[in-house]
């Protein structure tokens, strides 16, 4: 079973923009990750900027490699929330490469 979280319960606002709190809701996701074979992360009525999720994914994926991305999903995103997402992915997945390089 997906462990879903809901990230509207981070924020009254329904917007999460700071590494802050992108950094806050890295740590739950990484220590959900150890006990869920899948997170999904569920982006409704949601806005966030890149650094937000630069700090959330781009670390892990910078960390943890592209393959982490299989054990995470995204719900309910917008179009600008899912053109933030694939470009930190495609970025930090290009970073990660390489560093594996050298």
């Amino acid at each position: 079973m997906d462990t879903v979280i809901p990230l509207s319960e981070h924020s009254e606002e329904h917007f999460l923009g700071t590494r802050h709190s992108g950094q806050a809701l890295r740590l739950e996701l990484e220590d959900r990750l150890t006990n869920a074979q899948k997170i999904v992360l569920d982006f409704d009525q949601m806005r966030v900027t890149q650094s937000f999720v630069d700090e959330l994914l781009g670390v892990m994926v910078l960390h943890h490699g592209p393959n982490l991305l299989k054990r995470v999903a995204f719900r309910h995103c917008s179009e600008n929330t899912k053109a933030i997402i694939q470009f930190v992915i495609n970025s930090r997945i290009s970073d990660f490469n390489s560093s594996k390089k050298h």
